[in-house]
């Protein structure tokens, strides 16, 4: 592969230094990879706090060291977590003022993840079967500012009830986060009938945590949902920057050149990781 592939591309699930987790790299270190092989725009994502007013100061440094030398953009968003108070409208609108892009639902608090791990408690998303309450005043900010919404780690039936809330709220940009990974638990029948029933975009990675620090690659998996749904309503993505896993640049690398190698056209690669994150972002 040439360095040509990754040109214009755009990750949208990135976790980078500093975390409470040890991260593979820091937000520098991935601005400079990003720069030094002609990425778009990278999205930084953590599970604790928010990650857009980080990016910002990266886009600055950006742009007092390479000017118009390079189109790069570094942004960031809000996981609904308890570390900022679970579905808390006021943690969201402070994030979007500053910029966030991506609204995400709980991740590693969702009542969903910790019950799947064994655990009690957590961010409810669902009561009754409906979307709580408590998602409205989320919705209605995710509208005003158009961001973008992320179904974060609830689960495939979860995303159902909570997905429809946001459309009839009006929402327009809607991401199921990794509905591969076990925590979210969605059949490929179930990611085919969200996407027929609501339009969202499906974000696929480049490998998931199957537990006790492993992970196991998944790009077989993201190939055949690509070939059996449509690459058309996909985003790739790497949710990098684990220790167990490469760099990031190396496992956007692998990604690409292994859709390349399955016979995706450029056309479909370009859409997978150019126009479906570049409209979700607003930066096509």
């Amino acid at each position: 592969m040439t360095q040509n592939r990754l040109k214009g591309i755009i990750d949208m699930h990135i976790h980078s230094a500093p975390d409470i987790r040890q991260r593979k790299l820091d937000d520098l270190q991935l601005m400079e990879a990003a720069v030094e092989r002609g990425v778009r725009a990278i999205v930084i994502k953590s599970h604790h706090v928010p990650t857009m007013d980080r990016a910002a100061i990266v886009n600055k440094i950006v742009r007092e060291k390479y000017g118009d030398k390079t189109d790069f953009q570094m942004f960031g968003g809000l996981a609904l977590n308890l570390s900022v108070g679970g579905l808390n409208p006021y943690a969201v609108e402070a994030a979007l003022k500053l910029g966030a892009k991506i609204i995400w639902l709980p991740t590693n608090t969702a009542e969903n993840h910790l019950r799947k791990s064994g655990k009690d408690g957590g961010v409810p998303v669902v009561r009754d079967g409906k979307a709580v309450k408590e998602l409205e005043p989320i919705f209605t900010l995710i509208n005003e500012y158009d961001a973008v919404f992320e179904t974060g780690h609830i689960s495939a039936a979860e995303c159902f009830p909570v997905v429809e809330a946001a459309r009839n709220a009006g929402v327009k940009k809607i991401v199921i986060t990794h509905p591969e990974f076990h925590i979210v638990g969605m059949s490929l029948e179930d990611q085919a009938q969200i996407v027929r029933d609501y339009g969202v975009l499906l974000e696929h990675e480049y490998a998931q945590p199957i537990g006790g620090g492993v992970y196991r690659l998944n790009l077989a998996d993201n190939v055949t949902a690509m070939r059996e749904i449509g690459p058309e309503h996909f985003i790739v993505s790497t949710d990098g920057g684990q220790m167990q896993n490469p760099e990031w640049y190396n496992t956007i690398k692998i990604y690409i050149d292994y859709l390349y190698d399955a016979g995706f056209t450029q056309e479909e690669i370009d859409t997978m990781t150019k126009i479906n994150p570049g409209k979700m972002l607003g930066i096509q």
